[in-house]
């Protein structure tokens, strides 16, 4: 294509056929695009064991597609101002560290999906230093209904994570409630304060929650709402 000034990109790829051993290597790659001067060509690859699946990506950049699906912890990092909505997903535990990347490579974020059920690794060395607090001042909405406990931590404490007002969360009901130390717990009651809505009402079970739908009023335990004091729970 001898006429063709500009190509802009993005491709991903999940299958079967790839492996730990046939991923195509950043060298491959780069010599598929070697003619392609005036761009800068990111790839990176990653192994799923548990679903024997090679997830493969290479896009040109500056990226300029408003959404990032899927990134893992071989994500290779960079600014991506266009980019509004990111979804998180390994079958590797995703560390504070990462998170942090995330924070620093999306600035402008303001939806986030987490799909990760393994346990992060370095919680007990995180204990005995302090961490350095990421933030999201952009982002509207957080989704971590497909996550362990670990993750509800990572964005709740307030030692880790400092949320903007007026965020939208999809949590687990349980999990909250670990987290919360039954909703009495100093660490996440600033986070929990700017929270305006919270996806937890249908796996609330408790005697005293009942709804009336005659008046659309809901009633949930005293300590809760004061816990969310400016939250719609739904």
């Amino acid at each position: 294509m001898p006429q063709l000034n500009k190509f802009t990109f993005n491709i991903c790829s999940l299958s079967s056929f790839y492996n730990e051993i046939n991923l195509p290597s950043n060298e491959d790659i780069q010599k598929t695009f070697r003619d392609f001067n005036n761009k800068e060509i990111i790839y990176w690859a990653d192994y799923f064991p548990e679903r024997r699946k090679g997830h493969c990506r290479i896009y040109s950049y500056p990226y300029k597609w408003k959404y990032y699906d899927d990134i893992t912890n071989h994500f290779p990092g960079k600014i991506f101002i266009y980019v509004r909505s990111i979804s998180l997903y390994d079958e590797r535990p995703f560390e504070h560290e990462f998170f942090l990347r995330i924070a620093e490579s999306f600035p402008l974020m303001e939806e986030l999906f987490v799909r990760n059920q393994k346990q992060q690794i370095n919680k007990p060395i995180e204990k005995s230093k302090k961490l350095s607090i990421i933030k999201y001042p952009s982002l509207k909405q957080r989704f971590l209904n497909n996550t362990c406990i670990d993750y509800h931590e990572q964005f709740l404490f307030d030692t880790k994570t400092s949320l903007p007002f007026n965020v939208r969360v999809n949590m687990q009901y349980g999990l909250v409630k670990q987290v919360t130390h039954n909703f009495t717990s100093n660490t996440t009651r600033s986070n929990c304060a700017k929270i305006n809505f919270a996806n937890l009402r249908k796996q609330m079970k408790f005697p005293e929650y009942s709804d009336d739908f005659s008046t659309g009023k809901e009633l949930f335990r005293k300590h809760i709402k004061d816990y969310f004091p400016h939250t719609q729970i739904d």
